[in-house]
């Protein structure tokens, strides 16, 4: 009898194994996603509490991204009348304050599967930056970088520090953690200073050159109090650490970055043996110099990323002055929203967008609900491959960036949707944005996006709320 029931005992392991196996070949040859298995046995209900559910990074942004690659069948459209019902309900919330906009696509049809002033022009605050992301990806292409150098001078014992638009430029002081990897002034100062030894040269006067970008370096609608506050520096060409006397800490914002950044240099040449002026001034690199140094930025696709996580203004403003460059316009914030613009036109995704500057920190800018859900869902099309970093730099819902910090998808009526959103956030003054991407619970990649402008206090419990029941549909 011991042997009958061990040799059932045996049998039994061996089939769960040979189950097992199947499975996994099933799961493979189908492209199986786990983010169905997190997902619960009814898309309906609460997700488990934490106590309950599977380790967190199991249910991140996979499912959202898996859907990227859309097909005009992947799924069905979501349940309408459920969907408004729901919608409207959140919609009417107070906090809101009386201007709203929202809309939800289908990324895969472009069909609105929901709209409420849709196409009224809102101030979209910081959700501006899935625009400017979108036109630099489109115009400059994901592998671009952006490069700073150090040019002969008028002589052969003078240099010029030539900026190349890049603000993540690292100063002396800067940690090298960052991700993406950012160039390096010490780097640029040892590539100069042995470029120089080999020609004999250890004295040099320096001046530098931040004459890329022109025109006003605030943009039309900024208050005052945005540089002192350290939301943003004034918008140069040459800069190291985003114009921050310290890299770490979010002000002061120094009052004349190109200035500052030549000062560092002449520092950091001195460090590496090559006796520098006292003096440094602004100048212009000669036509055809030669090059002494170079140093170049991290592609853009990493940089539309690290704008997008962490919503950086300063990175915003240069990558909308580049797309001006390459588009032949002036690279001043006129010239960089025009060629935006023209951008968005040329790949189908103007319509509704209206904007003054590049971080959509200026009060000025307009952006209807469907015009932004449009950018989005331009970006996540199989047809523009070169735009899917707008999709991986936008943050997870209660993980990363402006997403992750604690507050946001927090209460009984979002946290069942952590790390199922990707969305960009938007916040001014009276002034609460989200707009970004989902999949509903049966595998259909849709867009949205909430604006509101007339906020009496904060919507963004509301906002979360209203994408959560988007990926709830």
């Amino acid at each position: 009898m011991a042997r009958h029931e061990r040799w059932v005992m045996l049998t039994t392991l061996a089939m769960l194994q040979v189950l097992t196996i199947v499975i996994g070949i099933y799961a493979m040859t189908n492209e199986f996603s786990l983010g169905a298995l997190t997902r619960g046995s009814s898309p309906t209900e609460p997700t488990q509490s934490p106590e309950e559910s599977p380790p967190v990074p199991v249910i991140t942004a996979g499912p959202v991204l898996a859907q990227l690659q859309v097909r005009a069948g992947d799924g069905p459209l979501a349940a309408k009348r459920t969907l408004t019902q729901q919608l409207t309900d959140a919609l009417g919330d107070k906090e809101l304050g009386d201007r709203v906009g929202a809309v939800v696509i289908d990324a895969a049809t472009g069909q609105r599967i929901f709209a409420s002033n849709a196409d009224i022009g809102i101030t979209p605050a910081s959700t501006t930056k899935l625009v400017t992301c979108t036109a630099a990806l489109a115009s400059l292409g994901p592998d671009a970088r952006l490069s700073t150098r150090v040019t002969q001078g008028q002589s052969a014992n003078s240099i010029v520090l030539v900026g190349g638009g890049d603000p993540t430029l690292a100063g002396p002081s800067a940690k090298s953690l960052q991700y993406p990897k950012q160039a390096s002034l010490a780097t640029l100062a040892s590539r100069t200073a042995a470029a120089l030894k080999a020609k004999g040269i250890t004295k040099v006067t320096l001046s530098y050159d931040a004459s890329l970008f022109t025109g006003s370096t605030l943009a039309p609608g900024w208050k005052p109090g945005y540089v002192p506050d350290g939301e943003v520096a004034p918008v140069y060409a040459l800069a190291i650490d985003e114009g921050r006397r310290d890299p770490a800490a979010r002000q002061p914002r120094v009052s004349n970055p190109p200035q500052y950044a030549a000062a560092a240099f002449a520092r950091l040449l001195r460090r590496y043996g090559v006796s520098v002026a006292k003096s440094v001034r602004p100048g212009k690199a000669p036509a055809g110099a030669a090059e002494l140094g170079k140093v170049d930025s991290a592609p853009v696709y990493s940089l539309v990323e690290h704008t997008l996580t962490f919503s950086d203004n300063d990175l915003a403003e240069a990558l909308a002055r580049h797309v001006a460059i390459k588009e032949g316009q002036p690279a001043s914030f006129q010239g960089a929203t025009g060629a935006v613009l023209a951008v968005l036109q040329r790949i189908g995704a103007a319509k509704g967008i209206q904007v003054y500057d590049g971080s959509g920190l200026s009060a000025r800018n307009r952006i209807s609900a469907d015009g932004l859900a449009r950018v989005i869902s331009t970006a996540s099309a199989a047809a523009h491959p070169d735009l899917h970093a707008i999709a991986s730099g936008m943050p997870i819902a209660g993980f990363s960036g402006t997403l992750g910090n604690g507050r946001r998808f927090t209460g009984a009526d979002s946290k069942g949707q952590v790390g199922l959103v990707r969305a960009k956030t938007g916040t001014l003054n009276n002034v609460n944005t989200l707009a970004g991407m989902a999949t509903t619970k049966d595998g259909r990649l849709v867009t949205f996006a909430f604006l509101a402008d007339r906020v009496p206090a904060s919507a963004e419990p509301v906002l979360d709320r209203l994408a959560a029941i988007v990926a709830r549909s």
